[in-house]
């Protein structure tokens, strides 16, 4: 039970255990029970927060594109509070990024300031007692290259959410955003990957060569192939073959993700209980090494001006 907490999907195992009548022990029953409703207590704290924040924008002319969290537990899960969620993610163009945030610091947030040592940052992060959103303008940044939000933007879907008026990546680009997010975190938490399960599922008529073909847009395909590849070893998503060998990394990469993200390594997190096995795989798995290297050594020197000793004055 402490494996399902750790990645996510104590909410939904407590449902599906139900669902087939199986009894647990008191304890794990009772540890479930718990994790069960603190998750789904910092749940409704989020989709408040979330609709708060859409409200706001809307007031702003802004339609933000919903990223992961209550929106996209909404559409794929039994019950949206089964997916563990403690922030709101929101993408906008970056011609609206100004306006959005005055927009949310109506709402009491505060920004938080971007180090001016990070060249990686792809959001702006506002926060207050309600929580915290991330309002980005790249859907992600990562192994050295960033996923611009102008373009998915452009191609996001128009949709409603609970009364609230919204936008949805479109399919085949939440395809590949999900797995691109699972794959930057080195799929450390199984949910990402029953993310993916449950969304292949939900499209069955998904286009899968649209599929390939936003991936490799990117210009980060292998990424997509790390986390659907193991969706469907590990979890039984039904991605077709012909899409995993269109985005498959060379064989020697494949071979280490498959070692990497085997299933005991992946429940027990592994990588990221271990730093230097984090930054060493990521190097390793990089689709294109120099960016990856580039990105590092700046990330080192960086680090190393901000612990360097200053001069004392006087």
């Amino acid at each position: 039970m402490k494996d399902a907490v750790r990645h996510g999907l104590a909410g939904f195992v407590e449902h599906a255990l139900a669902r087939a009548d199986w009894t647990l022990p008191d304890a794990a029953r009772a540890l479930l029970r718990r994790e069960s409703l603190s998750g789904a207590a910092r749940g409704m704290r989020v989709r408040a927060l979330l609709f708060r924040s859409v409200e706001a924008l809307g007031a702003a002319g802004v339609v933000p594109v919903l990223l992961k969290g209550y929106g996209l537990a909404r559409r794929l899960y039994p019950e949206p509070l089964q997916r563990a969620t403690t922030d709101v993610d929101l993408l906008v163009a970056r011609a609206q990024v100004l306006c959005s945030v005055h927009a949310l610091q109506g709402l009491g947030l505060t920004t938080k300031a971007a180090s001016a040592e990070r060249d990686d940052t792809h959001h702006v992060e506002l926060t207050g007692p309600e929580g915290l959103v991330e309002l980005h303008y790249r859907a992600l940044a990562g192994y050295g290259q960033a996923l611009e939000g102008d373009a998915l933007v452009a191609r996001a879907e128009d949709a409603e959410l609970d009364g609230q008026r919204v936008r949805f990546l479109g399919a085949e680009d939440e395809a590949v955003y999900l797995a691109l997010h699972a794959s930057n975190h080195l799929l450390q938490r199984l949910a990402w990957l029953f993310d993916l399960k449950l969304l292949a599922r939900a499209r069955p008529t998904l286009d899968w060569d649209g599929v390939v073909t936003r991936a490799r847009q990117t210009g980060l395909p292998h990424l997509v192939w790390y986390a659907w590849d193991a969706a469907r070893r590990l979890l039984d998503a039904p991605v077709p073959e012909r899409v995993l060998q269109a985005l498959a990394p060379p064989l020697w990469q494949r071979a280490l993700a498959t070692r990497l993200f085997s299933g005991p390594r992946l429940l027990d997190a592994e990588l990221a209980r271990n730093k230097p096995a984090w930054v060493a795989a990521k190097l390793a798995l990089a689709p294109r090494a120099r960016p990856m290297v580039r990105y590092a050594l700046r990330r080192l020197r960086g680090l190393g001006r901000l612990h360097r000793p200053r001069d004392r004055e006087g």
